[in-house]
């Protein structure tokens, strides 16, 4: 057994190497791969092929196109601290040539594909036209022999935004020295597909309104959330004839909260004098607030970036949702009543028990009366108690555990009068938190153990029928283990496990017809790392991600398999057939 100096080291030197802002623009990390690693491999191999694991985006059936615009390229060399990349958006001749020929659009899909060679961080980056963001994403580190991957978010519900003029800007926060080469060249492209015909009702909101923050910046448009007291916010005034209003919230977290889920109390590391560490707890929650009050609240997914926990598990199996970050609707038309009064009000974000870094914005999705110039709302019920979190401590000198449960409720109804008829909207959300966090071997090894339960409702009706009821239940388990042996001096060994996944199931029903869909993604990664004076000098991952998608609009699966840079098995299929195989990552969540 270790004496109780030397393993406070360990435990310091573990802890370090996970909370450093891996994904942070500029911010260096620990594991980065040594020179005579990358030198071991062939110089004439051909790159490595990343990518995250999703389910394809295909075009309607009956749907022409696609019509491809390239909208940016540009290498992302020395960027960090310096103005986004942008270059003017001029609408694809193709949208207005299918609208006046009386189509309109079926599918919109951003892509994102970038190729680089030699060594670089992971860097969090993000896509805005007219200041609404499309993409926030990780961009996968590089070797020597380089590596290429892409991005495709399906963004046709910004229908309003690509059919204007505007600009497009990304920000890369990159840095290249002697020893960090790696340049990220990037192309940006639009693609769209048209339906011969109009949609039989639209679907798409007429106007989107960024709330962000506005160029020239050396930043990207995100909000920067410092600390559990930051709150940042934007005040607009909304048109007089919306009838509709959803905010689509963008979250990622960096630097001392990258890892908030594996944050231990703030006594354990005042007793253990280790206050350079990260702490607060290990529950965070997005609050979103209109003025004063609480409209919704985001428990995130705990995305881990592509240089997280241990980088050679992610290679070439990204974590889920690494590329692609998920972002979270909160529909605020009951609250019409309060905007409609052609004032200013204030949109704001602050995160509960907040370490350094957040970065969070939205879009403001509004749908307009195209038939009146005012339409008239009014708040029925609003319920928002505050947040209920409980922390059971309990620990004697690194050794410890500490179970944290959080629970919070919030519901809203309002009414509005429009050319429409009067319409009552209710949405609700009912969310739950469990996270274990136990030390033990004297503090050289934790394991973290964690469910997110979130459920939410929408329920639309006017007088005579029900509009829209739909019901969306998301489930995120966390599993991670993580454990330093063999110190010697600055070198050591790591042991990691991870076990994540979404488990997402949606039933609507209404006017616009019947949807549904049930997704189980869960991916399970174990590795080694040789630590050397807090370079990777070797190691081991391997990967295992089965994807289940089934729906109304189709199905698909996946199960692939990684070790290391290679596939040793994949197999997928978009059969919805009951026999399509079905075995999954198990997770031991007690």
């Amino acid at each position: 057994m270790a004496s109780p100096a030397a393993a406070a080291l360990t435990h310091f030197l573990l802890l370090a190497l996970l909370v450093l802002p891996f994904a942070a623009a500029g911010a260096p990390h620990r594991h980065r791969i040594p020179s005579r690693h990358l030198a071991s491999l062939n110089a004439s191999a051909p790159p490595t092929t990343f990518f995250e694991v999703d389910r394809p985006i295909r075009p309607p059936l009956g749907s022409g196109g696609p019509c491809s615009t390239l909208l940016l390229s540009h290498p992302f060399g020395s960027t960090y601290g310096r103005p986004p990349v942008t270059a003017a958006y001029a609408p694809p001749e193709c949208l207005a040539a299918a609208r006046a020929g009386g189509g309109s659009l079926a599918l919109a899909v951003l892509e994102w594909s970038a190729d680089c060679r030699g060594r670089q961080f992971d860097r969090i980056f993000g896509v805005w036209l007219s200041g609404a963001e499309l993409l926030r994403s990780c961009t996968a580190e590089p070797r020597a022999t380089g590596i290429v991957w892409s991005v495709s978010r399906d963004v046709t519900r910004h229908a309003a935004l690509l059919a204007e003029p505007g600009e497009v800007a990304v920000y890369l926060g990159n840095l290249i020295d002697q020893t960090y080469t790696g340049v990220y060249h990037v192309n940006l492209t639009l693609h769209l597909y048209f339906h011969p015909a109009p949609p039989p009702l639209t679907q798409q909101a007429d106007l989107i309104v960024p709330i962000s923050r506005s160029l020239p910046l050396n930043d990207g448009q995100w909000f920067a959330i410092q600390n559990s007291t930051d709150v940042q916010s934007k005040s607009l005034a909304i048109p007089s004839n919306t009838y509709r209003a959803v905010l689509e919230v963008f979250v990622s977290f960096h630097g001392s909260d990258e890892f908030w889920y594996t944050n231990p109390p703030n006594e354990y590391i005042e007793a253990n004098n280790m206050s350079s560490l990260p702490g607060n707890g290990a529950f965070r929650e997005v609050v979103v607030k209109v003025d004063e009050d609480v409209v919704g609240a985001v428990w995130p997914f705990t995305v881990i970036y592509t240089g997280g926990i241990n980088p050679l598990l992610w290679r070439p199996i990204t974590g889920i949702g690494s590329f692609n970050l998920p972002t979270y609707d909160i529909d605020i038309t009951p609250f019409l009543g309060k905007l409609l009064d052609g004032k200013e009000h204030k949109f704001g974000f602050g995160v509960t028990n907040a370490l350094d870094v957040w970065y969070i914005d939205a879009n403001l999705h509004l749908w307009l009366d195209h038939k009146s110039k005012k339409t008239v709302a009014s708040l029925v019920s609003y319920d928002a108690p505050p947040l209920v979190l409980d922390v059971k401590s309990g620990f004697s000198g690194l050794d410890g555990k500490f179970v944290t449960h959080a629970s919070r409720h919030i519901s809203a109804t309002g009414r509005v009068k429009s050319s429409h008829g009067e319409v009552t909207t209710t949405f609700n959300q009912r969310l739950s938190y469990a996270n274990s966090n136990v030390y033990t071997t004297n503090g050289t090894v934790q394991v973290v153990n964690q469910t997110i339960d979130a459920k939410s409702g929408t329920f639309v009706k006017d007088a005579s029928a029900v509009l829209l009821s739909e019901e969306v239940h998301k489930v995120f388990p966390l599993y991670i283990y993580t454990g330093t042996s063999d110190q010697v001096g600055d070198e050591y060994s790591l042991v990691s496990l991870v076990k994540l996944g979404v488990n997402d199931k949606m039933v609507s029903g209404g006017k616009l017809g019947f949807s549904y869909h049930s997704l189980r993604n869960s991916q399970s990664a174990r590795g080694t790392m040789r630590v050397k004076k807090n370079l990777v000098v070797g190691g081991l991952g391997k990967t295992h991600q089965v994807y289940k998608y089934m729906g109304t609009d189709g199905c698909y699966f996946r199960d692939v398999s990684s070790r290391n840079y290679t596939i040793t098995a994949d197999k997928s299929g978009d059969s919805c057939s009951k026999r399509s195989p079905s075995s999954g990552v198990e997770f031991s969540l007690q």
